[in-house]
């Protein structure tokens, strides 16, 4: 029984906690914290690094905690270091299995959507083979082009497939599918950023079900936003490595560093400088939960405030006369 609670609970820490981290890394932030002053874990909330590093990593530290209820219980218990070792072993072990059958299911259902396209694209993309993706062919390679480069222009095509140093491909630019319709603009750049319409084809291929990608119909809000921040950012890092020719995952590929692609899109979507840009992530939130689960579930997502609402301010307004 535990071992098979290890299975479960360990698939969902690649999609909704962290991109590589191991349990046991994740949670030594956490008892770093403690071993420098924090009585609990209110107290380790306010402890702010000044490495970015450690504050990311307890932040996923909080996202186990909430997504893991088997590793909040090993935490708690009294379990001998061994004990606790194979525990975690077994979730980054699962957790591990999760992103290859989440990348399989992608590597197939992203050649699909492409070569539904018109005109389809040529040369064709196979759902088995990945060497003919990437930037050695138009369709993916203008997906995956930075927006800060002109995929139209022959010249930088080229470049681009000859690794030349003035057009690298790094974390340091946004690949064009985050944008919707693949629109940059330098004035406005965050306009349509996280719009791109494979994103929320990718989302619901990983975490509702592959036939739903087709489905005009929202699906069930049960599964509503409590999972969809998390899994938006895991979501654009897979649909990127199912664009790619790489034919097998890791950290760095060719010059891209995946992990900093991931941070890029965590730290912008949970640490909003101003007032304002908290907004703007939180509309930006509300339009994917539109998108995925539907408009006419809206209050299960942002619910209203109801003690500012009309019947409110009524009765409040019969007790104090």
């Amino acid at each position: 029984q535990s071992n098979d609670s290890n299975i479960f609970y360990g698939r969902s820490i690649r999609r909704l906690v962290c991109l590589t981290e191991h349990v046991e890394d994740v949670v030594a932030e956490f008892n770093r914290r403690i071993g420098l002053g924090a009585a609990n874990e209110s107290d380790a909330d306010l402890m702010d690094s000044n490495d970015l590093d450690e504050n990311r990593r307890y932040r996923s530290f909080k996202k186990l905690m909430a997504w893991c209820p088997l590793a909040r219980k090993l935490l708690r218990s009294s379990a001998e270091h061994e004990t606790l070792a194979f525990a975690y072993s077994k979730l980054n072990e699962s957790s591990d299995g999760a992103r290859g059958d989440d990348s399989a299911s992608l590597k197939h259902s992203v050649a699909e959507w492409l070569m539904e396209r018109t005109p389809a694209p040529n040369p064709a993309i196979h759902k088995q083979d990945k060497s003919g993706r990437g930037f050695y062919n138009d369709v993916t390679g203008g997906l995956l082009c930075p927006v800060d480069y002109d995929w139209s222009n022959p010249t930088v095509r080229a470049s681009i497939r000859d690794y030349h140093p003035d057009h690298c491909i790094t974390a340091c630019s946004w690949p064009s599918f985050l944008y919707e319709d693949g629109g940059y603009d330098p004035q406005n750049p965050m306009k349509g950023l996280l719009k791109g319409k494979l994103l929320i084809k990718a989302f619901k291929c990983v975490f509702t079900s592959p036939s739903s990608t087709d489905e005009e119909q929202p699906v069930d809000s049960a599964r509503s936003a409590h999972n969809r921040n998390s899994g938006e950012r895991r979501t654009r890092h897979d649909l990127r490595f199912a664009l790619s020719s790489s034919g097998s995952w890791r950290i760095i590929d060719d010059e891209f560093n995946n992990q900093e692609f991931y941070d890029n899109i965590v730290d912008y979507l949970e640490l909003p400088p101003t007032p304002e840009a908290a907004k703007e992530i939180d509309d930006l939130l509300l339009w994917w939960n539109q998108k995925v689960f539907g408009r006419r579930f809206v209050s299960d997502y942002r619910p209203q405030q109801a003690n500012k609402m009309s019947v409110a301010m009524t009765l409040a307004k019969r007790r104090h006369r």
